[in-house]
């Protein structure tokens, strides 16, 4: 019978320590001092409490715990003398049925690993979906974390058994993410569909308006359909959007989504997820043939990542009218310009300019967004309230000096471009540190015709600077600028820098951030506030009316933009019911 939060919230400590045996693998001590902060609300308010007590035990302590799980496909695999829930976990991946060439390979990993690091390999192999991880992923993760340095490592291992003790609290409160699940069922499925040359080296790579991005749309606009939107649409960008009416016909509408393209080489998750959520919370109500004193826009965007063409943002762009005719003439790397494709699309470019929206037809925008970074990951947080989206600028740079022989050009006589940038990338990373949030990068580095005997002549560079907030950015710009300046007139170098963007922050409207902020609290998740390093569709829609976002964390150090992007269903549960919560709140609101 499954375990409920009344028994575990009335029962003494030391009963209610018994009633989470096994959580945390020979480890009563964690949920007997997690009992401090009972009365427990929710399941992820207990996960959380149970992680916490892990995270701020000390270091001996937590080695501890992770040396008291077993090996995968270990000894005490072989000689039958796992836990319960260890056989169950190790079962479901497979790692009880290896073959031979795996058994072996497994093994050579745990004697690397454990020379290494001093303590046994930790993998949820249950995986982010809870069904077990497939044998070929474990072992190709098994092998990269051992490049990890051993702290980061720790960490990591300690992050894994949270995800363990996660999908064994699930077990025995009897809990399924049914709505995570089938949104990242959807994603997973979307991902079928990728680009040609990307397909068969098992890459996702979806650009605008090829075969693979068009038959992401339909795919889309059925399952739209299949959850019961009342109107959807491919629109005359590509964009898909979905419309379920408000009770009044003259209701507002609070619109939300993000985009379903994708870098080259990139993850299943960044954009789709935010198109996925709102989607599963208007199937809800359809199914219980609810409808709210405004309507819902779910609005897949069709480019954000400006990856076939220098276009960021058309999809989102085209509903405030910042659609640029003479993007219509760029050409892709095939000489195919925009209007070329959106022809062979079956496109209607004449309708563009109708695709700007009265914001005054509108509540405001929400987003869901998988994080991107490491910081809800480190954490051992689910969901993140963002407080505003960085202000950007980058440059394009060149430092010129005097190529000259290395070995026989004295220290004191060269005009070498290239430790001119070194110097000035050191500045670049303490100048930004000072701000705390702010955040610089010189992300392209290059000596153009290189020698390994020729003082460097010339040097080319990037700079990317983003800050939350405007002034906060253009301070940062205005002294990482003087520095290069600085720099070039010491060491006797000249350079150029061409602005090549420039984007304004985004700073959340307080009273959609507040709605977010309420939805987490009643979920029973730690409350954080953060802002977007990245940009999102969200920052162009902040142009014409209010939005706030919502960050879910994200595995594997919360990397994106990579095939090791990933989250777990039950991360994404707690996103579809928080994107529920504020739908309630707004009816409240509005009743």
């Amino acid at each position: 019978m499954a375990l409920t939060f009344e028994q575990l919230n009335t029962a003494d400590v030391t009963q209610a320590t018994e009633l989470l045996d096994g959580i945390y693998e020979h480890s009563p001590w964690i949920a007997e001092r997690a009992m401090a902060a009972r009365p427990f609300k929710s399941l992820a308010h207990l996960k959380y409490a149970m992680a916490h007590v892990v995270n701020t035990a000390d270091k001996q302590a937590q080695l501890d715990l992770i040396r008291a799980h077993p090996e995968l496909a270990g000894k005490a695999m072989v000689s039958k003398t796992l836990t319960a829930e260890s056989t169950n976990e190790q079962s479901k991946a497979g790692l009880t049925n290896c073959t031979p060439e795996e058994f072996a390979r497994i093994q050579q990993l745990n004697a690397d690993y454990n020379q290494r690091f001093g303590f046994p390999f930790i993998l949820a192999v249950r995986g982010p979906r809870g069904v077990g991880l497939p044998k070929q992923e474990i072992i190709d993760t098994f092998a990269r974390r051992l490049d990890n340095h051993p702290d980061f490592e720790r960490a990591e291992a300690l992050r894994n058994i949270h995800r363990i003790a996660e999908i064994r609290l699930n077990d025995k409160f009897g809990f399924e993410p049914t709505l995570g699940n089938d949104v990242w069922d959807w994603q997973e499925r979307l991902a079928q569909h990728t680009d040609p040359g990307y397909e068969e080296l098992g890459q996702l790579t979806v650009t605008y308006l090829t075969e693979a991005h068009r038959a992401c749309a339909q795919r889309i606009s059925h399952w739209m359909r299949d959850c019961g939107f009342d109107e959807v649409e491919i629109d005359a960008v590509g964009n898909v959007v979905g419309r379920y009416k408000g009770a009044q016909d003259d209701a507002r509408y609070l619109i939300t989504g993000s985009h379903y393209d994708t870098v080259r080489n990139g993850g299943k998750y960044d954009g789709r997820l935010g198109i996925f959520v709102p989607m599963a919370c208007v199937r809800e109500l359809h199914r219980s043939n609810k409808r709210l004193p405004f309507g819902i826009e779910v609005v897949a965007f069709a480019e954000e990542e400006g990856q076939r063409y220098k276009a960021t943002f058309l999809g989102s762009g085209a509903l405030i009218g910042d659609f640029k005719n003479e993007w219509l003439e760029q050409k892709d790397a095939d000489g195919i310009t925009m209007r070329e494709a959106m022809q062979h699309a079956g496109l209607c470019i004449d309708d563009i300019p109708k695709l700007q929206r009265n914001a005054a037809d509108y509540l405001g925008f929400i987003e869901v967004h998988i994080e991107q970074g490491p910081v809800l990951n480190e954490l051992d947080i689910p969901l993140g309230v963002v407080t505003s989206i960085n202000g950007s600028e980058r440059y394009v740079c060149e430092m010129i000096g005097m190529a000259s022989h290395a070995g026989t050009t004295p220290m004191d006589r060269r005009r070498d471009a290239a430790v001119g940038v070194a110097e000035l990338a050191l500045y670049v990373e303490q100048r930004a540190a000072q701000d705390g949030d702010s955040v610089a990068t010189i992300g392209q580095l290059n000596v153009p015709n290189g020698s390994i005997n020729v003082v460097p002549g010339r040097c080319l560079f990037s700079l990317d600077m983003r800050a939350p907030t405007n002034a906060q950015r253009d301070a940062m710009v205005k002294d990482i600028l003087a520095k290069l300046d600085e720099i070039a007139k010491r060491r006797g170098l000249h350079y150029k820098a061409e602005r090549s963007m420039s984007a304004d922050a985004a700073p959340s409207a307080p009273e959609w951030q507040k709605r977010w902020e309420r939805a987490v609290d009643a979920l029973g998740v730690p409350l954080f506030r953060m802002p977007s390093g990245a940009g999102h569709d969200a920052m162009k829609i902040h142009e014409i009316m209010p939005q706030a976002m919502l960050f879910v964390r994200g595995l594997n150090s919360g990397i994106s933009h990579n095939p090791l992007e990933s989250s777990t269903s039950d991360d994404m549960q707690l996103s579809v019911d928080a994107f529920s919560h504020v739908l309630d709140q707004l009816a409240a609101e509005h009743a």
